[in-house]
């Protein structure tokens, strides 16, 4: 299992020191998320910054780009990284995309699988000499003069995971990319019973040409060193929790633990903007499926039990209130921690 940590949500004006940090801690790659800031600006900082520590996405929304404008921007930092990049990406939900970038939604499932096989095209265009025709449902990319081959680099198409809750979106990450990042929004359960499953179907599809998928994931995390710090960072992830479990497209984590109605509950209190009620939802069992609760030391070995004999890679978040030192703690207990047999 590899150790990672999720960029703190400040992007590109902290970009560059924390990944710095990060590489002096000895963590092997840092994530950046789209949430407030662009991701891939805030890793073109993180690379200029370090030279060992990888750099990842997680995640890019998809739907908001063009394959070809995606294709273009990991190109870019994976040359400029030296092959440290991991395109990491999701769909969002329906109205984000539609209303907030105002971009096409349907099916969203075959809509992903096929904007993979066309960033697989656009690179291999450019790095295996081949002709772009890629004719597609939703994009087509047919045009590719010399004008606009990007310059050569020996770094090659970077690896492409996508994220995802539901069985169909994981049966594509296991067809046709290279792995899967677990959303936060999951459980040990859901990720054994339904998640690693649905990737198996998807990869025994693509063949026995490709290895195993890499499996990623961010477990929430509560921990800290006293009561107070403990109570804290618990109110926080309880509101994380219940802002997922308002998402209908999340909902088959919950109906898998026989909390469907609480999704319900939950997505009519959102839709009332009674955010402080919902969090007051989140009771003691529902946080700890979701969330490792315990000091720096105990949640360290926690997650290791949980999901050291599935994940390949696991990140650490960051708040910006994160205590460093607590982190590192958190971070050695995982590392030295005993891997499940």
């Amino acid at each position: 299992m590899e150790l990672d940590v999720v960029l703190p949500p400040g992007g590109p004006r902290d970009a560059g020191r924390e990944a710095e940090r990060a590489e002096r801690a000895g963590f092997d790659a840092v994530w950046a998320s789209e949430v407030r800031h662009d991701p891939f600006l805030t890793l073109t900082l993180a690379a200029a910054a370090t030279e060992r520590v990888g750099l990842g996405t997680a995640i890019a929304v998809a739907f908001a780009r063009n394959p070809m404008s995606t294709a273009v921007l990991a190109n870019d930092l994976q040359a400029l990284s030296g092959g440290r990049f991991v395109l990491g990406l999701g769909t969002q939900v329906r109205a984000h995309v539609t209303r907030r970038f105002s971009m096409p939604w349907s099916r969203p499932a075959a809509r992903m699988r096929e904007y993979v096989l066309a960033l697989r095209a656009i690179w291999a265009c450019w790095h295996e000499d081949r002709p772009l025709e890629f004719v597609g449902e939703f994009s087509s990319h047919t045009l590719m003069t010399p004008m606009f081959v990007p310059e050569p680099h020996p770094h090659g198409s970077p690896p492409v995971l996508l994220a995802g809750v539901g069985e169909s979106m994981t049966e594509v990450a296991g067809e046709v990319a290279d792995g899967f990042l677990c959303h936060g929004f999951t459980t040990e359960r859901y990720l054994r019973e339904v998640t690693l499953p649905a990737l198996r179907r998807g990869r025994a599809r693509a063949g026995a040409t490709l290895p195993e998928p890499a499996v990623v994931g961010a477990p929430m995390v509560v921990t800290g060193r006293t009561e107070e710090e403990l109570a804290a960072a618990a109110l926080r992830v309880r509101a994380q929790i219940a802002f997922y479990a308002s998402t209908p497209a999340y909902r088959p984590v919950l109906e898998l633990h026989g909390w469907g109605a609480l999704g319900e509950e939950l997505h009519g209190l959102s839709r009332a903007g009674r955010w402080v009620e919902m969090t007051e939802r989140i009771d003691d069992d529902v946080l700890g499926e979701f969330a490792i609760l315990g000091d720096p030391a105990s949640a360290g070995r926690e997650l290791r039990r949980r999901y050291g004999d599935v994940l390949t890679r696991v990140s650490l978040y960051q708040g910006e209130d994160t205590d460093p030192a607590v982190l590192a703690e958190l971070a050695t207990a995982v590392r030295t921690a005993e891997v499940p047999a």
